[in-house]
């Protein structure tokens, strides 16, 4: 079974694998992207079984398209941003104006919903038009910290779940931008669909949602 996964869920990627396999429901390969990019992917007929998008207005499209099968579509958890530095040299989106910070990483807001949070968290902390000339994009969350992670960029604004294991990570608030609903759904006509289905459920049962709090993601209630 393939499923077209957001990149913040790369690190539960093996853990969701391993546990799905040991409730006896098969194999899991996953194809990481942004949500954008993925949904375009399935209206183009990319032979995916399952999405997992990290914006539930995503799901909503492709439902409207006939692309996903309406009654298996749910949102699974929120997710949150964080911000990283090597070393933890920046701590707060302030320290981010520091002349020595030349370059800031963010997921692209086109196509990556964490890039459209961070932007909206910037605007509405009154950094968005001082910080710009130093932003660079990345085609998703992943790629994003690989700029900082590189020395690329001083600093990165990226999904939690990507940080909260690296040290100097700081997580940041959420109530300044709009909540990062991940939601997902079966893809119309994939040939797995009770399997695809079978995995929607173990992500919200108990010990799919275990695994989902375990690596920076609040499951939904």
């Amino acid at each position: 079974m393939l499923v077209a996964a957001a990149a913040d869920l790369a690190p539960l990627e093996a853990p969701l694998a391993q546990a799905f396999a040991r409730v006896g429901g098969g194999k899991v390969r996953f194809v990481l992207g942004a949500s954008g990019l993925l949904t375009r992917q399935i209206e183009q007929g990319a032979p995916y079984d399952v999405f997992l998008s990290a914006n539930e207005e995503f799901v909503t499209e492709l439902v409207r398209g006939g692309k996903l099968l309406p009654g298996s579509v749910r949102v699974y958890a929120h997710g949150g941003l964080g911000l990283w530095s090597p070393g933890g040299a920046f701590r707060t989106l302030p320290d981010l104006l520091a002349p020595r910070v030349l370059h800031v990483a963010l997921p692209n807001p086109t196509h990556a919903p964490y890039g459209a949070a961070a932007r909206q968290l910037l605007r509405s902390q009154g950094l968005w038009s001082r910080l710009e000339p130093k932003l660079v994009y990345g085609e998703n969350v992943r790629q994003a910290l690989q700029y900082a992670q590189s020395g690329n960029a001083e600093a990165v604004i990226t999904a939690w779940s990507l940080l909260l294991r690296l040290p100097g990570a700081v997580l940041l608030p959420d109530s300044a931008h709009p909540p990062i609903h991940h939601a997902a759904g079966v893809v119309r006509g994939t040939p797995h669909e009770r399997a695809a289905r079978r995995f929607l459920d173990f992500l919200t049962s108990e010990a799919g949602r275990r695994i989902l709090a375990d690596n920076g993601l609040t499951p939904a209630q």
